[in-house]
């Protein structure tokens, strides 16, 4: 696409969409309003195209209505970005916030050059993530039904003292349970059976996520991450899904501040000042490779299940692995116990080094084979 001539931000709502049009050489913007409707999005393309000059480029903010907007709008033959809200310019002194003057700055900022645009997945690839984090949102639910359970038992004097939680035995244990109160059997009853029919639904979600991933395009990246301690198919099925194109990290530092794991920074002059990270970016792969992290604390082993996971998959990601594995363990114990850091500090800085590395298997690796074949 050529440079664009006429700049268009919208504000987007579930009900309407604020629209504010900048001509070359204008100014202002025209701004109207429309419904967020299919039939009105139709007509706001032709009337852009009759009176828009030069080439057209529509922009909006991520948000809760997602990104059928743009797809809508391209299909009709509209260049449409999408902005990263947190990266959009703001000026400290403004007090006025309207949907007419978002998408007027919008316009403007775009014409600027100033604004950071995001890499939106496919309708499949969406789909796919949607289910990540249906299995995620499923994991949630079940934790704070089995909660809700343990905590009502012992409000009432009842605690399993046998082992640990959530085994066959404390099962076993549940189900022994006898309440002379009706009204306090219903209440376990219920509780209970949340907590099995939640385990079901994670259980039925975890399935289908296994069935996806032997199926390309997944079966390739997953195989890879699955070669590395701490990650299984749920986890490299997050972590593939939710960043869904590693090309657009040209560098893994990149990577590490796309999941926020890099530190905050506050510094002026001769004075530096970093605090904790930033935390911004995609929390759902950050939280997962921080789970992986974990592992990272144990001496360097390939164990069975490991193993059998490595089979058929290529030497070159087997190595970044292993090297992975040697420097992550050295890098949490000389954390911990040379630098006196906090457990789950290591385990976060780590964590940075682990997005490294998988960085380099899913990018690295891959254009190599490009260059080869």
């Amino acid at each position: 696409m050529n440079q664009p001539s006429t700049y268009v931000g919208l504000d987007v709502h579930k009900k309407d969409i604020v629209v504010a049009l900048l001509l070359p050489h204008e100014s202002e913007p025209t701004i109207w309003t429309i419904r967020n409707e299919p039939r009105a999005i139709r007509r706001l393309a032709k009337r852009l195209r009759r009176e828009a000059q030069g080439e057209i480029l529509c922009v909006y903010e991520a948000g809760p209505c997602g990104y059928v907007l743009q797809r809508q709008l391209r299909a009709e033959g509209i260049p449409t970005e999408i902005v990263a809200p947190s990266l959009i310019p703001v000026k400290p002194g403004e007090r006025i916030k309207t949907d007419r003057r978002d998408a007027m700055k919008l316009a403007m900022a775009a014409r600027a050059g100033t604004l950071t645009y995001i890499h939106p997945p496919t309708e499949a690839e969406e789909a796919v993530r949607d289910l990540c984090r249906c299995r995620e949102d499923a994991v949630k639910d079940l934790t704070s039904a089995r909660h809700r359970l343990s905590k009502m038992l012992l409000r009432r004097g009842f605690v399993y003292r046998k082992g640990s939680n959530w085994t066959g035995k404390h099962r076993q244990w549940l189900r022994s349970l006898r309440f002379e109160d009706r009204v306090t059997k219903a209440v376990f009853d219920d509780y209970l059976t949340s907590v099995e029919w939640l385990e079901e639904r994670v259980r039925s979600l975890g399935a289908q996520l296994e069935e996806i991933a032997a199926a390309d395009p997944y079966r390739e990246p997953v195989g890879w991450l699955r070669c590395f301690r701490g990650i299984d198919t749920v986890t490299a099925m997050t972590i593939v899904a939710e960043l869904h194109d590693f090309r657009r990290f040209e560098d893994p530092r990149k990577l590490m501040a796309y999941l926020g794991l890099v530190p905050s920074e506050h510094s002026s002059g001769e004075r530096q000042r970093r605090g904790a990270i930033t935390k911004a970016g995609n929390s759902h792969v950050r939280r997962v490779l921080v789970e992986a992290s974990w592992h990272y604390r144990h001496r360097p082993a390939v164990g069975a299940t490991l193993r059998k996971r490595r089979e058929g998959q290529p030497a070159e990601i087997i190595a970044i692995a292993d090297k992975a594995q040697r420097r992550l363990y050295r890098r949490f114990h000389r954390l911990v116990l040379a630098n006196g850091k906090p457990t789950q500090k290591a385990v976060v800085a780590v964590a940075r080094e682990l997005a490294g590395f998988i960085w380099a298997a899913l990018h690295q690796y891959p254009a190599q084979r490009q260059q080869a074949a």
